[in-house]
């Protein structure tokens, strides 16, 4: 016995499987004539959700590719989808670990900061996101579930709870001192004070993972490396895949870029993880002020190859930074105890090992259009003063 195909399936049927706009016009204007059909329509959505969490997808990574390939709009209904199916399996959502959560709590914040109140509604109501008619809604959700039907397969992260040793509530007060300084730096104007807050904020991560690496070791605890995905946007961003590249080799993990989807994934232990994440944040935004300022002054001597001064710029300062991380890693191990170099050396075999794992066949990518050579001396010097430097030996 046949049946009828409903509104939505007759929708999805005209839109989600061209790539014209007149495809997607047939499928909102069938949608708008039929308003009994807006609760199947955040169902279906909720089920491409579910389809990208088992393709490997994060719900950061959906947000960020959302952002990358669409608009602010689509980043709103997206958001809701999100939330909508968190809540509907929250069983699920609890055993996919701190991450997760941390990015659904992350989601829920923007989500009530755009809607100027405590909460928002989900994907079937209609403050979801602004919208004049249900033609335009209905055109929006049909893109998102376009893009959001052919989001390929990734590797996927495991999603259990961090593999972590005791002692997890003085790492999270040492990470809240360590973002605390990183905020500071990227803040104040006088390079001087910068300098001694990145330094401290080195000195406090190194800190925390020797902590981390030595009590897993002496109390025979089963931790693992895990990953994270950071993403890597455009502009330059080969340029910025090389810094983060940087500061996970100095942090003891390795980070693969895929060009395509616009993320690296970071491989390594969780206190590695974070400093990685909290690091490359901050000297991105370091870098980025630097060359700003770097940028108005040789406009202002009647240079104007600005893009070649950026690339040039941004590439110098990975480079750079790559080296004087290095070093520093290099002084903190060589300082530490002497039970120390064994559990590093273990660490980074587990390292390497959950990162063949994962990336079995990976290339090397060559930086592109670096022939600035203003940009290249202001890039340089830029990452000098960002003072990344071995430190004393920690007691």
């Amino acid at each position: 016995m046949s049946s009828t195909p409903s509104t939505v399936e007759r929708a999805f049927e005209a839109a989600l499987y061209a790539d014209s706009d007149a495809a997607l016009d047939t499928g909102a204007s069938l949608l708008a004539s039929d308003p009994a059909s807006d609760a199947e329509l955040a169902r279906r959505g909720e089920e491409f959700i579910e389809g990208a969490w088992r393709r490997g997808w994060q719900p950061a990574d959906v947000v960020r590719i959302v952002r990358r390939e669409l608009d602010d709009t689509h980043v709103r209904l997206v958001s809701a989808l999100i939330l909508d199916e968190s809540r509907r399996n929250e069983r699920n959502e609890q055993a996919r670990g701190p991450r997760w959560t941390a990015q659904l709590e992350e989601l829920t914040a923007e989500a009530a900061e755009a809607a100027g109140t405590s909460g928002t509604s989900g994907a079937s109501g209609r403050k979801a996101s602004p919208r004049t008619d249900r033609f335009s809604y209905a055109t929006a959700v049909l893109g998102l579930y376009r893009l959001l039907l052919r989001l390929p397969s990734i590797e996927p992260l495991d999603v259990d709870a961090p593999k972590v040793a005791a002692g997890a509530p003085k790492g999270s007060r040492m990470l809240t001192r360590i973002r605390a300084l990183l905020a500071k730096a990227e803040a104040t104007g006088f390079p001087e004070e910068a300098e001694a807050l990145s330094a401290k904020a080195q000195e406090l991560m190194a800190r925390h993972s020797i902590d981390e690496a030595l009590l897993a070791a002496r109390t025979h605890a089963k931790d693992a490396p895990g990953a994270c995905r950071i993403g890597v946007d455009p502009p330059y961003e080969t340029a910025k895949a090389v810094l983060l590249d940087a500061v996970s080799k100095a942090n003891r993990c390795r980070a693969v870029w895929n060009e395509a989807l616009g993320f690296s994934t970071v491989v390594g232990f969780e206190p590695d993880l974070e400093a990685v994440e909290l690091l490359y944040t901050s000297l991105l935004v370091q870098a980025t002020a630097a060359m700003t300022k770097a940028e108005a002054a040789q406009r202002a001597g009647g240079r104007k190859r600005t893009k070649s001064f950026r690339q040039s710029f941004l590439a110098a300062y990975a480079h750079r930074i790559g080296d004087r991380l290095a070093e520093a890693a290099e002084g903190q191990v060589t300082a530490g105890e002497g039970e120390l170099l064994p559990v590093l050396a273990a660490r980074d075999v587990a390292v390497a090992d959950e990162a063949e794992r994962m990336f079995p066949a990976t290339v090397t990518t060559r930086l592109r259009g670096v022939n600035d050579a203003a940009g290249w001396e202001e890039g340089a010097a830029a990452a000098d003063r960002a003072q990344v430097r071995a430190r004393p030996p920690l007691r």
